[in-house]
């Protein structure tokens, strides 16, 4: 049986590509990977909703920073619907047609989690890792590359400031060594992304300090760790059980289908791709062992 690539298996329409077995294989052996990474540290796994309302992403000032990217979601007004149907030569409704629009996608899985923490307080090292879709309006779309509705796994900090900044380090270097086992080139840049706070006396420290960094394969960003500092914990009322001042935050980002592109381009085929995952794991794994047990004298927690 002939082994597709990915432009074969993947049917592509305004960014809302298609995977078939092979490639949906391989999305759940990345996904489960970079999900036991976030378990094995201690974090909680969580389901958050696809939408949110856009009013609490208002106040996380998401379509100040994102306006380029946001999408939102409205239902129909069905006592307009009547005299504004569904234009078939457009392919689209009208806005006349549709309720106000309260609901948000956001670009990134994070988003949620700093929201259902609302008003809570927290321990100095909480963790949590969820997979969600997200939805990006990008210029153009290609492939699995650039796409306007995709899948992010996040492993969240929340906590203290040590253990944001400890949370991003260990993840960096699992990152790398994964990628290094892999035989996947990645370059580490410093990214301009406005993540939180554009204005003001913040993006003013954030190009002195940046607070996000991107793992690049070529010209395509397949990871990212961010550091929030205490914005979230500030705008969302999440506070430090230990001290009651406000949480710290920092994420750790995989585009899922990016890494599909990633690796394919690599290594040539879904086969290969998928073969290269499970020995780079393993070898990840095996490394980690003998680490943990050089440093205890015997086996402990592995990535």
């Amino acid at each position: 049986m002939t082994t597709t690539t990915p432009e074969q298996n993947v049917g592509e329409t305004r960014g809302l590509p298609s995977l078939g077995p092979e490639g949906t294989r391989l999305l759940r052996l990345l996904d489960d990977t970079f999900e036991g990474w976030g378990v094995s540290a201690g974090a909680r796994p969580m389901t958050m909703p696809p939408l949110l309302p856009a009013a609490d992403l208002a106040k996380l000032d998401y379509y100040d920073n994102f306006p380029h990217q946001a999408v939102v979601a409205a239902p129909l007004d069905l006592e307009r619907r009547a005299t504004t149907p569904f234009d078939t030569t457009a392919g689209r409704f009208p806005s006349d047609a549709l309720e106000p629009a309260a609901l948000g996608l956001p670009s990134a899985s994070c988003y949620a989690v700093y929201l259902d923490h609302r008003g809570t307080r927290v321990a100095d090292d909480a963790l949590v890792t969820i997979c969600s879709w997200c939805f990006r309006r990008e210029t153009h779309y290609e492939g699995m590359r650039r796409q306007l509705g995709f899948r992010m796994r996040e492993v969240v900090a929340i906590g203290s400031r040590e253990h944001a900044e400890t949370h991003l380090a260990d993840f960096t270097a699992r990152i790398q060594a994964f990628a290094a086992a892999l035989d996947l080139p990645l370059r580490k840049e410093a990214a301009c992304d406005p993540f939180f706070d554009k204005g003001g006396s913040k993006a003013v420290l954030q190009r002195l300090t940046p607070v996000k960094y991107e793992f690049l394969y070529e010209d395509l960003a397949i990871a990212s760790v961010n550091t929030h500092r205490n914005f979230f914990g500030d705008r969302c009322d999440i506070t430090l059980a230990s001290t009651g001042g406000p949480a710290f935050t920092s994420c750790v980002a995989f585009g899922l289908e990016r890494w599909l592109s990633a690796l394919t381009r690599r290594h040539g085929s879904w086969e290969a791709a998928t073969r290269a995952v499970r020995d780079a794991s393993q070898a990840v794994h095996d490394a980690s062992r003998r680490v943990s047990a050089g440093a205890s004298g015997a086996a402990g927690p592995v990535i």
